[in-house]
């Protein structure tokens, strides 16, 4: 396809019960936010997320979207603890697998390389292995060691915020910080991408700019033009991360203030979303954070 540009809500359309959604970014660093609000407020369920999380995790277990989640971590980096998060594990209401970081990128590897399984040092003397997702391999070598066979992952989707792309689908991440985006373009069936803006192909400027091009486009399924689209998390070097709204979200973590949080925030078009955190100028105006 030449043309992939589509909106957030025909993204989300062809989403369905019970996929496996492998979500880019990290923690608050250039979440599709914009997506998983538009999930949010979907009528899709029993999901099985796949995320290094931050509020997307969060939002999509308040939202009661999630019925397993794959997990690195979820956290709201400054803000140590997602609340609703939180609440959802506590509560018992998610299954779980919570792995090493490690162990969560050389699953995505795994999948991305279409092998069953890679082998890792990873897990080994702590209880991560135990889990019945775990089986051991033996090296054939003369060594002998015995290692821990990280299953894949494979996602049926990933959604994926990036800077710029083209109507193809080649696209730039400027993030100082793109993690494993590239893993979970390469590892799931389907790639969505939210940009902050389309662009023509000369604009990309690949000859200049090929190093901030992660993933190839036949790998991306569609494209929706989202500026913004990562807020409240950043998207340096564009805007950074909104901490005054996160402490809002971070707030919402009882039943009522929840529903007042997604009236004002969630069930609104990503437009009424932007208006409502203070406009574009606001966002544009957060400083990126310096680690």
């Amino acid at each position: 396809m030449l043309n992939k540009v589509t909106s957030i809500e025909n993204i989300v359309d062809n989403l369905e019960d019970g996929m496996t959604i492998a979500i880019g970014g990290w923690a608050t660093r250039r979440k599709p936010m914009a997506l998983i609000r538009a999930i949010a407020r979907s009528s899709v369920k029993d999901l099985t997320i796949i995320s290094y999380g931050g509020p997307d995790v969060g939002t999509l277990c308040a939202a009661k979207k999630i019925r397993k989640l794959i997990f690195g971590f979820v956290s709201l980096d400054h803000i140590p603890l997602d609340p609703h998060f939180q609440l959802a594990r506590q509560s018992g209401e998610l299954e779980v697998i919570d792995l090493d970081e490690g162990m969560v990128h050389l699953g995505l590897r795994a999948a991305a390389m279409r092998l069953p399984f890679l082998p890792t040092r990873l897990g080994i003397g702590t209880s991560v292995v135990d889990q019945d997702l775990f089986k051991t391999i033996r090296s054939p070598y003369g060594d002998g060691e015995l290692l821990i066979a990280m299953p894949a992952l494979k996602p049926d989707v990933a959604l994926i915020h990036v800077h710029e792309s083209d109507q193809a689908g080649n696209s730039l991440i400027f993030s100082p910080d793109p993690f494993f985006d590239e893993m979970m373009a390469r590892a799931a069936d389907k790639v969505y991408l939210s940009a902050e803006r389309i662009v023509t192909t000369e604009a990309l400027d690949m000859h200049k700019n090929a190093r901030f091009n992660l993933f190839e486009r036949c790998v991306v399924s569609a494209v929706a033009e989202v500026p913004f689209g990562a807020h409240p998390t950043g998207a340096s070097p564009d805007y950074g991360i909104d901490m005054n709204h996160l402490k809002a979200y971070k707030s919402a973590s009882d039943e009522e203030a929840w529903a007042d949080y997604s009236a004002r925030y969630i069930t609104q078009s990503h437009d009424e979303y932007i208006d409502a955190v203070g406009g574009k100028d606001a966002i544009s105006s957060i400083p990126a954070p310096i680690y």
